[in-house]
Order: C-alpha cells, then sequence, then structure tokens
C-alpha cells in the first residue's frame, strides 16, 4: 500500500486558470536533471474522490474535478501555496474502495 497526497479543484481552474502545466513541465525536467523517477500525476475526474473515505473532499470540489496526486507530500505543500484555492487531501491505495490511485472517471 502507497500513501498518495493531492491537491484537487475544477479540472479548469487546475488545466486552464492556473499555470500549472509550467509547473509540471519545469518539475518534470528538474526530476530528469536529477534521474528521479516521475512521482506526481495529474488526474481529470479521479476515481478516488469517488470512495466513501472522500465524501467530504468531492462535496466540496467543483464538478469536474482535477487532482495533482504525488507520492511526495512536500511537492503537493509547494502546489497548495501555489495555487491556493484546492483542497490537499491524503489516502492510501490499493484498498478496497480505491483500489487505482491514478484511475479516472472521465469518459473517452
Amino acid at each position: 500500500m502507497t500513501t498518495y497526497h493531492f491537491v484537487a479543484a475544477s479540472e479548469r481552474f487546475l488545466t486552464e486558470e492556473e499555470p500549472l502545466e509550467e509547473v509540471l513541465k519545469e518539475r518534470r525536467r528538474n526530476y530528469a536533471e536529477k534521474d528521479k523517477a516521475i512521482d506526481f500525476w495529474l488526474v481529470r475526474q479521479p476515481a478516488f474522490l469517488q470512495a466513501a473515505e472522500m465524501a467530504e473532499i468531492k462535496h466540496q470540489v467543483p464538478q469536474p474535478a482535477a487532482a495533482v496526486v504525488s507520492t511526495d507530500r512536500k511537492f503537493i505543500d509547494f502546489l497548495k501555496l501555489r495555487l491556493e484555492f484546492v483542497l490537499v487531501g491524503t489516502f492510501d491505495a490499493p484498498t478496497g474502495s480505491i483500489t487505482d490511485a491514478l484511475a479516472s472517471n472521465a469518459s473517452a
């Protein structure tokens, strides 16, 4: 089981109104220079928000939602400060209610 940390907001906010793409590109570049494996992902309409234990957060996040999920809590803390209007949370996966941390409910 792995602990994941995330920031969540409306998909529009994260992908259109904030400089998230720039932040993630810079982070990818930095990881490549350090030969470090990627430990963060942008998930549109994250399925983990459907889990019963996430009901409170799901209720607060405008739909359709998106989230940046990472195993690095410090990176998520950084994103919270950078993006401001996001919800932050943590979950473990795989579990009975969250089988895939990066699954999406978005239809193709």
